[in-house]
C-alpha cells in the first residue's frame, strides 16, 4: 500500500489485553484506529471513547473498512472471526492459543496463503528486548529449563494454564532449538480452577535436545525464566527484569585458574531495560502489513506451538485419568 496512506485497523474483543491494542494503535502517527468491537456494549463504547475511535458490538460490521485487525477475542471466537476478515481480504493478528484445534489453524493459514493475506500471533514474549538477542547467542542447545510462574489472577482461568502461560515458553523454545518434537511427557493438575493450573512437560527433540518447561497460575511469586544449556555455553534469561547472564570458558584457557565464581569461566552480563514488547509487536505486524513482509511470528508458528501445547494437554488429561482409574 502507500507508504503516506494510514493504515486502517481495528481491535475485535476490548477485555483486559484488546484495551492495549486499542491505546498502541491509537498511538501510532501511521496508524487510523478505525473501530473497537466487543460484544459488551457498554466496554465497547468505553473503550472507543478512550481512544477517539468508533464502537460496534458486531465484529461483521468492520468487514470492508479496515486492512488489518487485531484479535483479542476468547479463544473460542478466534477462528470464526479471523476467518471472516481473511475472506474479505484483510491481515490478521490473533491472540495466542491461535485456535482450539490444529484444524482450524490449518484452515485459517490455508484461507491466507490462497488470498495472499497475512496471520501473525501474539506470542508476545518473541518481542521482550532480552529475547531478541538470544537468536545470536543460542547456537545448538542440548537442555533448557524454563519456569513462568504467576500469583493467582481471576483472568484467564477459563482455559488451562499450557494455552495461558506455558504456551509462552514453547514458542521460544521452538524458534531456538528449530527441531521435531520426537515425544512428550507432562504432567498437571487443576488446583483452584476447573482446568489445569500447574503444569510441567518434558519436551524431547530429535536433535538430542531435552527441554523442562513448567508453568504455574498459583505460584506464591512471579517468574519468568529460562536457562539453556549448550556446548560453549550457559545461558540465564530472566524475562522479567530482561537480564541476560552468559558463562563460557576462557578462549584459550589452558588450564583452569582459581578466580572468580567459576575457575576458568568468563562470565557476561547484560540487561536490555528498554523496549515495549505490545508496542514492538503491533509496529512489527503493521510493518509487515505495510511491505508485506513475513510477521515474525506466522501462523505456522503459532500452529507450531498450538500443536506442542495441545499435546501437552492430552498427556496430562490421560495421566490423571490413570490415576482415577478412568
Amino acid at each position: 500500500m502507500n507508504d503516506t496512506k494510514k493504515l486502517r485497523v481495528a481491535v475485535i474483543g476490548v477485555g483486559y489485553l484488546g484495551e492495549f491494542h486499542a491505546e498502541k494503535y491509537a498511538r501510532m502517527a501511521d496508524v487510523e484506529l478505525v473501530g473497537v468491537a466487543d460484544v459488551r456494549r457498554e466496554r465497547a463504547e468505553e473503550i472507543a471513547t478512550k481512544f477517539h475511535t468508533g464502537a460496534y458490538t458486531d465484529y461483521r460490521d468492520l468487514l470492508g473498512k479496515v486492512h488489518a485487525v487485531s484479535i483479542a477475542a476468547p479463544t473460542p471466537d478466534h477462528f470464526p472471526i479471523s476467518k471472516d476478515f481473511l475472506r474479505a481480504d484483510c491481515d490478521v493478528l490473533i491472540e495466542k492459543p491461535m485456535t482450539r484445534t490444529l484444524e482450524e489453524a490449518d484452515e485459517l493459514i490455508e484461507i491466507a496463503e490462497s488470498r495472499g493475506q497475512m496471520i501473525q500471533v501474539g506470542q508476545l514474549e518473541r518481542f521482550n528486548s532480552a529475547v531478541l538477542p538470544l537468536r545470536d547467542i543460542v547456537k545448538q542447545p542440548m537442555f533448557i529449563e524454563s519456569h513462568r510462574l504467576s500469583v493467582f489472577k481471576n483472568r484467564c482461568t477459563d482455559v488451562s494454564v499450557v494455552l495461558d502461560l506455558m504456551i509462552h515458553d514453547i514458542d521460544i523454545i521452538l524458534s531456538l532449538v528449530r527441531s521435531e518434537v520426537k515425544s512428550i511427557h507432562a504432567a498437571g493438575i487443576a488446583a483452584v480452577s476447573d482446568h489445569v493450573d500447574i503444569a510441567n512437560a518434558r519436551l524431547e527433540f530429535a536433535s538430542g535436545c531435552v527441554a523442562n518447561v513448567t508453568a504455574s497460575r498459583i505460584s506464591m511469586k512471579n517468574e519468568r525464566k529460562i536457562r539453556l544449556f549448550q556446548r560453549d555455553a550457559y545461558i540465564s534469561v530472566n524475562f522479567a527484569s530482561k537480564e541476560i547472564t552468559v558463562i563460557r570458558k576462557e578462549a584459550g584457557e589452558t588450564e583452569i585458574e582459581e578466580q572468580g565464581l567459576i575457575p576458568g569461566m568468563r562470565i557476561e552480563q547484560s540487561c536490555f531495560t528498554g523496549g515495549d514488547a505490545l508496542d514492538d509487536e503491533l509496529k512489527s505486524f503493521v510493518r509487515s502489513v505495510r511491505y508485506r513482509e513475513v510477521p515474525e511470528v506466522t501462523g505456522q508458528m503459532g500452529r507450531d506451538a498450538l500443536k506442542v501445547a495441545l499435546s501437552v494437554m492430552d498427556q496430562i488429561s490421560a495421566a490423571n485419568r490413570r490415576v482415577l482409574g478412568i
